[in-house]
């Protein structure tokens, strides 16, 4: 609202709530640390838990940050901004969430204080663009390469991003398995190596203890076989993989038949019949013995199917049926009478088996599969949530080592490696912008410090060790025990994690900040209530909402 004239003018609608300058920037840089400090406790090996309860009573119980911030049901714009952080970090690492809000909040806190030294937000944004873009030059020079031969060094990446989480207990076991099905998985480029994780199935079960979780050289289908008169178990699977409904197909128009005699309909039923029986003889005469269909199976063919002896599912999952082609080096077929012998896929063994309350089916025995899945346990369904959350982290930051052929090692050291350079780095820069490339670092440094504290450990005190440690020349790797309480070599301790872990929270959380920064002046539109709309009134009956 303005006043010319001494009229006041309308510009906006009535109830919009309007921020500018300095408040804008308070209020956005005040919500956005909120989250950061929501998840700050769960970072590290020693890190708390956190229980979420959402409006229908279910519980969820987690230190994973994005799982957190998932739950919470966030208001604030520049809150949201923070959450897109961890979502990002988990959709390109899969781990390192929680450091990426931290450092976001920490950027946040830092450029508050420059703020306060009536430093513009331009040049804040300036020095921390210059910070960053140094940040992946020094992680880069201070990354370690790694073959994917390298079993032991993977196995204690997975182990790493274990750390921490309900799976710690069975960690090693489990580390081992993601491995193997990851490097099962992987397809060689002329450049390099490609881990499409969305190749490893993860089925997950309460019951038993989380060392039972096993890796299937298959696919495991949450599906049971479709007729009780088919065989359970079949070994030297031939497996047709069918995109088509074993099913008489309806006509594309409506259509009317009429029927005006027994015998019509007879020669209809048989006719039908026929088709189906046609259908199951086309499958049998390739050699099959285990049909997967994407659709449905009429209750016909299920019965000649059983007749014939072959196991068969139906309304499996389109991304179920690529796992099961690249698993068998089967082919998906959309058309019966294009299958042939050549099409079917092979497994050793097809076999329905009850785990817990559930039928499930498991395909393995497959030679060389390019499809893996992994069975995972626990002993109730909160453990086994958890721990299923607890190998896609590892799944995915062994795929992203593999990839990047790089790894740093952990417990804080990169970040205070980080800091160090940075604060060298910053004045070879000089003018204002060095101050913010100061506070980047101070930013960075939170991560150890953090780490320090959820463990108890004096925060002071292990930050002036730390940096005694990396002003000698093989001091890159010292980093914090959360377990002893001491500065200790990470990479002797075997704590590593991939290179992308650290470049993409760096990455995220430096243009988040950036982002929140630059703004001034914030115009919330109020919110409106949505009324129900009204029905015609029956007579005799109130309109509802009516005086």
């Amino acid at each position: 609202m303005s006043a010319l004239g001494g009229r006041p003018v309308l510009v906006l609608p009535e109830g919009t709530r309007r921020l500018i300058g300095r408040d804008a920037q308070r209020m956005n840089i005040l919500a956005a640390r909120v989250i950061g400090e929501a998840v700050r406790t769960t970072l590290g090996p020693r890190g708390m838990d956190k229980m979420l309860v959402d409006s229908l009573g279910d519980v969820v119980i987690t230190n994973d940050g994005v799982t957190i911030l998932k739950e919470m049901e966030v208001e604030h714009p520049a809150a949201k901004m923070m959450v897109e952080v961890a979502k990002t970090q988990d959709e390109q690492v899969g781990d390192g969430t929680t450091t990426a809000v931290v450092i976001a909040g920490e950027l946040l806190h830092e450029a508050e204080r420059l703020l306060d030294q009536s430093i513009h937000p331009t040049v804040i944004a300036g020095g921390y663009r210059l910070a960053a873009e140094k940040a992946q030059q020094i992680l880069d020079s201070i990354a370690e390469p790694l073959k994917i031969s390298d079993d032991e060094i993977l196995k204690k990446i997975a182990m790493t991003a274990m750390s921490g989480k309900k799976a710690e207990g069975s960690r090693e076991k489990l580390a081992d398995l993601v491995v193997k099905a990851v490097k099962q998985i992987v397809d060689k480029t002329d450049g390099g190596y490609i881990a499409d994780i969305d190749y490893i199935g993860v089925e997950k079960k309460p019951g038993e203890s989380t060392d039972d979780s096993q890796l299937i050289q298959g696919v495991i289908l949450d599906k049971e076989r479709v007729h009780p008169g088919m065989p359970k178990r079949v070994k030297n699977a031939k497996i047709a993989l069918l995109d088509c409904a074993l099913e008489i197909e309806k006509t594309e128009t409506d259509a009317e038949i009429r029927i005006t005699s027994p015998d019509q309909l007879k020669a209809f039923m048989n006719e039908e019949e026929s088709i189906l029986k046609g259908m199951v003889d086309k499958i049998v005469a390739t050699g099959a013995n285990v049909v997967i269909c994407q659709k449905g199976i009429d209750d016909l063919a299920q019965h000649y199917l059983a007749k014939a002896g072959i196991y068969a599912v139906r309304r499996a999952k389109k991304s179920d049926m690529e796992k099961l082609a690249r698993a068998t080096g089967g082919k998906v077929v959309t058309n019966l009478d294009d299958l042939t012998a050549n099409d079917l896929g092979k497994a050793s063994l097809v076999e329905e088996r009850k785990i817990g309350d559930d039928k499930m089916t498991f395909v393995e025995g497959c030679k060389d599969p390019k499809a893996v899945s992994l069975l995972i346990r626990g002993g109730t369904e909160h453990v086994v949530d958890e721990v299923e959350r607890a190998v896609h982290d590892a799944i995915c930051v062994v795929g992203a080592a593999i990839e990047d052929g790089k790894y740093v090692v952990g417990g804080g050291a990169p970040e205070v490696e980080l800091a160090k350079r940075l604060r060298e780095y910053s004045e070879t820069v000089g003018g204002r912008e060095a101050l913010a490339i100061n506070a980047f670092a101070n930013a960075v440094e939170s991560i150890p410090r953090t780490l320090a504290e959820n463990a108890g450990i004096d925060s002071i005190d292990i930050l002036v060790e730390l940096r005694a440690k990396h002003e000698k020349p093989d001091g890159k790797y010292y980093g914090i025990d959360a377990y002893k309480g001491k500065v200790v070599d990470m990479n002797k301790e075997g704590i590593l994690e991939p290179l992308r872990s650290k470049t993409q929270a760096i990455k995220s959380a430096s243009e988040a900040a950036i982002m929140i920064l630059r703004i001034d002046d914030v115009i919330a539109a109020s919110k409106r209530e949505i009324s129900p709309p009204k029905g015609p009134s029956k007579e005799g009956e109130e309109e509802i909402g009516e005086d």
